[in-house]
């Protein structure tokens, strides 16, 4: 249970670091300023996706040494968050946001959750 914990925790705080960072590229939340409180909430919500995302490189041994496959999975489920949000108005980009082609979302949200859980699993593991 133990890296499970340390997962969620390191990826929490990585994402909230990547979150402020990258919140100037959005011009806002549910048509509203983004606040700390909601970079907050998007933070948590990361990082229990990316404990989600790592629960079987932890507990399934065939799958130790594919953790790479962590940055697909995060990167795909990314990418569909990011669709959704959009169609849906919760969020929009500014101008500086740079856009992946083809898929029209934008490439710092994409890359999210598939660099940032490879990265605490790895942390965590090794």
């Amino acid at each position: 249970m133990k890296p499970v914990f340390s997962i969620f925790i390191l990826s929490f705080i990585m994402n909230f670091i990547w979150e402020n960072l990258h919140s100037y590229l959005y011009t806002g939340y549910m048509s509203r300023k983004i606040t700390e409180i909601i970079l907050l909430r998007a933070s948590i919500i990361d990082a229990l996706i990316i404990t989600a995302i790592s629960l079987p490189f932890i507990y399934f041994a065939f799958l130790k040494n594919k953790s790479w496959l962590i940055i697909f999975i995060g990167i795909i489920i990314s990418i569909f968050i990011e669709r959704y949000a959009l169609n849906t108005g919760r969020w929009s980009y500014n101008q500086y946001m740079p856009l992946i082609p083809l898929l029209s979302v934008g490439l710092t949200p994409a890359i999210q959750l598939g660099f940032l859980g490879f990265l605490s699993y790895r942390i965590v593991i090794k």
